[in-house]
């Protein structure tokens, strides 16, 4: 499986977005110096940088991700950019929906280990993640063993 965050916009529609946004603080503040108000040229470029710089960052934490990999002798997740990963076996691994900080979080444990998945997936998403992992767990665990 590969558990990605929504995400509304592609590169270059945040840059049309930027540049609308600052198209029209400009505009405004062109206006305002028209009438007599000379800093909101220079407080426009600030805004608009600001917004610019908040925006790009809040569109690059859609690129992380997890990849979860599940076989008869392991279950593996990959979390990127960062390339961690972790790996549990199968039979001993257990789901948990647990109640958090404001939001359910979706944990795997064995041994001692816990990990949460899903982060930036909603509360449905998470959910049915649980349920599926489960049920693929649950298939995993009831093959015969070779």
């Amino acid at each position: 499986m590969w558990l990605k965050p929504n995400r509304a916009l592609s590169r270059r529609d945040l840059r049309r977005l930027i540049m609308v946004l600052a198209a029209l603080a400009l505009t405004t503040a062109g206006l305002g110096a028209w009438q007599g108000n000379v800093f909101a040229p220079l407080f426009a470029l600030v805004e608009s940088s600001a917004v610019a710089f908040a925006l790009g960052v809040a569109w690059r934490a859609g690129d992380r991700s997890e990849r979860i990999t599940l076989d008869t002798s392991s279950l593996e997740v990959q979390s990127l950019p960062a390339r961690r990963s972790a790996r549990f076996q199968p039979y001993w691994v257990r789901v948990q929906l647990k109640e958090g900080t404001g939001r359910r979080r979706l944990l795997l444990s064995s041994h001692g280990r816990e990990l949460e998945i899903g982060a930036f997936l909603n509360e449905g998403e998470r959910a049915e993640l649980s349920k599926r992992l489960m049920v693929l767990l649950a298939e995993i665990n009831h093959q015969p063993r070779r």
